[in-house]
């Protein structure tokens, strides 16, 4: 039964020992020069100015569920496009509902102000 298993085994172990190699190669090999500006914090390309614990604004996560909304849709038509021809109308319509339900969804956060940033 083992035997059925050894080409993952021995995958999971090369690509981790390949990791751990290359982690170490870079360690020594890599140049050290810490600068201040270099080890300073970094926040959308201007100093830091709170703390990290500071309360975020809710968009920021209401924009990113978008985001993440459209980038599925985006997953979903790709395949459907390619075996589309074999599929049929019934297809057709059903992604139409998906996609129409969608538009709706991003009208009504349109409408209400969500993408707006002030």
């Amino acid at each position: 039964m083992l035997a059925e298993y050894w080409p993952i085994l021995l995958f999971i172990g090369v690509a981790t020992g390949l990791g751990v190699v290359l982690l170490i190669i870079g360690l020594l090999a890599g140049p050290r020069r810490p600068e201040s500006e270099k080890l300073s914090p970094y926040e959308c390309g201007f100093e830091a100015f709170e703390d990290a614990r500071m309360r975020f604004d809710v968009r920021y996560y209401l924009l990113a569920i978008l985001f993440i909304i459209f980038d599925l849709e985006i997953a979903f038509l790709f395949p459907w496009a390619v075996v589309f021809d074999k599929i049929g109308i019934i297809a057709l319509i059903e992604m139409a509902l998906f996609l129409l339900l969608l538009v709706i969804g991003f009208a009504y956060v349109w409408k209400k102000g969500a993408l707006e940033w002030e």
